[in-house]
């Protein structure tokens, strides 16, 4: 598989983690298998939030860096979109143009 390229469109990193799964063996795994797994990785980054803001964690937990727990957060996000059909990068879009007509206080 090639490397994603610097700079790379949404579009592009949710075509590299539809192949990625395919080469590792991970697209047979459901959206709630992909949902439950996301939601393991979110509480990772928590995780290394808290060791990156020295504040105390278990001390036998194994915890990457912020950077590496966001980029699992966005692998599995990607997963989930691509199991769906959805293209994040109009997901987005569409999103924040109905968010653009919000008053925010």
């Amino acid at each position: 598989m090639l490397p994603l390229k610097q700079a790379s469109a949404l579009d592009d990193v949710q075509r590299y983690v539809a192949e990625m799964e395919v080469e590792r063996g991970f697209s047979d795994s459901t959206v709630l298998e992909q949902g439950l797994k996301l939601g393991e990785e979110v509480g990772e980054l928590f995780k290394a939030i808290r060791k990156h803001e020295q504040m105390s964690i278990d001390a036998t937990a194994v915890t990457g860096t912020v950077d590496e727990e966001l980029a699992d957060v966005l692998i599995y996000v990607c997963a989930i979109a691509n199991r769906f059909g959805i293209s994040l990068d109009e997901a987005l879009r569409n999103k924040e143009a109905l968010n653009e007509t919000r008053t925010w206080v």
